[in-house]
């Protein structure tokens, strides 16, 4: 498939980024976003069970909002490596009722799914921007997008969730980053064909999907490879088990730190969003690391 240049930024290098009634500034010289993880599922790798029902869902949102997430995103499947499938009726029944209650408080609303009939409930019950691990490649994910005007975030992975971290290999042309960014850019190339329009669009390159620790950070270092296809990137490193490979730390809630040091380093290499469990270490590290870095280049 013959696929257009990568477009440049708008004059003076701003981007937005449309996502249902929000409009988010997504420039180089924007404030980095924060969006707040809240898995509705007994069995997440970082967190399982501790939000699992409505209750508890929506006091942890609160709580994310308070500590300055800009958006949150809901996730009723885990993909965690090695996790089963979730029937429909069961996806349903954890988000939707999540969505409805968090979007009637007005808050920006993303749900983490690869499946067309949850996107298009989801969206009615209020959700603004559509997460999906597959890319948008299910049988009329797009059209479930294209029709609303959510915003969608495209991420790569190697396999399913199931098989994906079983033996990941890259052995194309540019490796990793070569067959990461190949795919994430002729995917944005279907969905603006679809009628989606690229203000839209953000990329992930799906750190941990079908990666090893070596692909990840492969990823890592040359993420602003990604950044230059035009697109805003999302970077989604919170609390991932590279980082316990890198630090020892075996318990998934232990990699605070770790998780904060990775975001950094993403927004370092042009990441404009970063996905994250823990949001107030994230903020505080960011409002830091702006004013530090605005100085810097002031002097």
């Amino acid at each position: 498939m013959q696929l257009p240049d990568a477009a440049p930024a708008k004059a003076e290098g701003l981007m937005d980024w449309r996502a249902g009634r929000f409009s988010f500034d997504v420039g180089p010289f924007a404030r980095p976003l924060v969006m707040g993880i809240i898995n509705v599922t007994p069995d997440s790798f970082s967190d399982g069970g501790q939000h699992f029902g409505l209750p508890a869902a929506i006091n942890h949102a609160e709580r994310l909002l308070a500590e300055g997430a800009d958006m949150l995103d809901i996730g009723g499947e885990s993909t965690r490596p090695g996790a089963p499938p979730v029937p429909l009726d069961e996806e349903r029944r954890r988000v939707l009722p999540v969505v409805e209650a968090l979007a009637a408080r007005g808050a920006c609303i993303s749900v983490d799914t690869r499946h067309p009939a949850i996107m298009r409930e989801a969206i009615a019950a209020g959700a603004s921007i559509i997460n999906d691990v597959q890319a948008l490649t299910a049988p009329g994910a797009i059209e479930a997008c294209a029709a609303a005007d959510v915003g969608v975030v495209l991420m790569h992975m190697q396999g399913t969730p199931g098989t994906m971290q079983a033996a990941p290999s890259y052995e194309g042309e540019g490796g990793v980053v070569g067959e990461v960014n190949r795919y994430l850019r002729e995917r944005a190339h279907v969905c603006e064909q679809g009628g989606m329009a690229r203000s839209r669009i953000v990329l992930d390159p799906g750190f941990g999907f079908g990666k090893t620790t070596e692909h990840n950070l492969e990823l890592t270092r040359r993420l602003n490879e990604l950044v230059a296809l035009g697109y805003p990137v999302l970077a989604g490193w919170s609390r991932k088990r590279t980082l316990g490979e890198l630090t020892g730390r075996k318990i998934a809630s232990d990699r605070v730190y770790a998780s904060v040091a990775a975001a950094l380093t993403c927004v370092s290499r042009g990441a404009r969003i970063v996905r994250v469990h823990d949001v107030t270490a994230t903020v505080d590290a960011l409002r830091v690391w702006g004013a530090m870095a605005s100085h810097l280049g002031q002097a």
